[in-house]
C-alpha cells in the first residue's frame, strides 16, 4: 500500500483517479476546497478505508504541508479550469493556478515526494500545427484577451515544476491533458460534451459556439487516470512532459450530430458567436489534437475507448447534474 495526496480530488478527473488508487489498495488524502470540485463526485467513496478528505485550498500552506507530509506520491490536479470560469474570474484563477501550484511544489519538495503535475493543451495556444508535440513552440494571444491567462498560467506551472526538478532534484512529471470526458463531468464551465448531451436530451437546440468547423479530440477519463497513475510510477518519466489524450479528431458540428444520434432525438442546432457566449474579442483555436507518440513509446499507453464508445456510454448513462 502506498499513500497519495490528490489535490483537486473532488473534481471530475481527481475523483476518478482517487477511485482507481483506492481500488488498488492505496491510501488517499484528498485536498479540495470544493470551488469546482463536488461532494457528489465522491459518492460511493466516502467512508472507504484509506480515504481522508481535507476541505481546504492549495493556497492554505500549513494545511497543504501537513497533507503532503509522509506521502509516497502527489497528484496535483487542483486548478481553476474551464474557459468560462477563466474569463469570468481571471484574478482568482491565476492565483489558484500559479501561487497554488508553487505551494504544492514547495510542499512536495519539503516532503521529498514525487509529484505529477497536470497541465493543459492550452499551453500550445494558437500554434499552427495540426497535431501538437511536446517540444512545439507556444503561441499565445495578447494579454488584452483574458482567455490566454489560463494558458500562460499553466506554462508558468510547467516552468516552476521543471525548475524544481533540475535545480532541486524534485521528482516531477508533467501531463498535458487534452479534452477529458466521462461520467460525472458537467457543462457548467463550458465543457462541450455534457452541454451538448443535456441540450440534445431536451430536444435542442444544440448551441455550437463559433462555426462548428473547429476540431477537438476527446479521451475517456478512465484512460486518462490510467496514464497519470503509470506516469508517476515510472522513474523514466521524471523531468519530462507528456501529452495525454486521444488522437481521434472530430469537428464540433459533427460531434453535435453524433450526440443527437446516440441520444435518439432530432434537435435543431444553433450557431452562437463567441462574443455572445463569452466576451467581445474572444479567440478560439481552430484545431487541437495531440501527438501521443512519446507516452506510447515509454509506457505503451493509448486510449482503449473510441469517441463512439464514450458517447454511447454517456447518452445511455446520463452525466451527473
Amino acid at each position: 500500500m502506498s499513500r497519495y495526496l490528490v489535490t483537486g480530488g473532488a473534481g471530475f478527473i481527481g475523483s476518478h483517479l482517487t477511485r482507481r488508487l483506492l481500488d488498488q489498495g492505496h491510501a488517499v488524502t484528498i485536498l479540495d476546497d470544493l470551488t469546482t470540485g463536488r461532494r457528489l463526485n465522491l459518492a460511493g467513496l466516502e467512508g472507504r478505508s484509506g480515504l481522508e478528505i481535507v476541505e481546504a485550498s492549495i493556497l492554505d500552506r500549513p494545511i497543504l504541508d501537513r497533507a503532503a507530509a509522509g506521502k509516497d506520491g502527489i497528484f496535483h490536479l487542483a486548478a481553476a479550469v474551464g474557459v468560462r470560469l477563466i474569463v469570468e474570474n481571471p484574478i482568482r484563477s491565476m492565483e489558484t493556478n500559479i501561487r497554488g501550484t508553487e505551494n504544492v511544489l514547495f510542499a512536495a519538495h519539503a516532503a521529498k515526494t514525487p509529484i505529477l503535475l497536470t497541465s493543459s493543451s492550452e499551453v500550445y495556444g494558437k500554434g499552427i500545427h495540426r497535431r501538437f508535440h511536446e517540444e512545439d513552440d507556444m503561441l499565445l494571444g495578447p494579454t488584452s484577451k483574458p482567455r490566454w491567462s489560463y494558458a500562460a498560467a499553466k506554462a508558468i506551472d510547467e516552468f516552476f515544476a521543471l525548475s524544481y526538478h533540475h535545480s532541486r532534484g524534485l521528482p516531477v512529471v508533467i501531463a498535458r491533458l487534452f479534452n477529458t470526458v466521462g461520467p460525472g463531468q458537467v457543462g457548467q464551465y463550458g465543457m462541450v460534451i455534457p452541454r451538448f448531451i443535456e441540450q440534445a436530451k431536451k430536444g435542442g437546440p444544440i448551441r455550437i459556439y463559433g462555426d462548428g468547423t473547429q476540431t477537438r479530440c476527446f479521451c475517456h477519463v478512465a484512460d486518462v487516470v490510467e496514464a497519470l497513475d503509470r506516469l508517476l510510477a515510472d522513474p523514466r518519466a521524471r523531468g519530462q512532459v507528456f501529452n495525454v489524450g486521444s488522437e481521434e479528431e472530430v469537428s464540433i458540428a459533427d460531434l453535435a450530430r453524433r450526440i443527437a444520434e446516440f441520444a435518439g432525438t432530432n434537435p435543431t442546432t444553433e450557431l452562437v458567436p463567441y462574443e455572445a457566449a463569452y466576451a467581445p474579442g474572444f479567440e478560439d483555436i481552430k484545431h487541437r489534437a495531440p501527438d501521443t507518440s512519446k507516452i506510447r513509446n515509454l509506457l505503451g499507453w493509448k486510449p482503449k475507448r473510441t469517441l463512439d464508445d464514450i458517447l454511447r456510454e454517456l447518452t445511455i448513462s446520463p452525466l451527473s447534474a
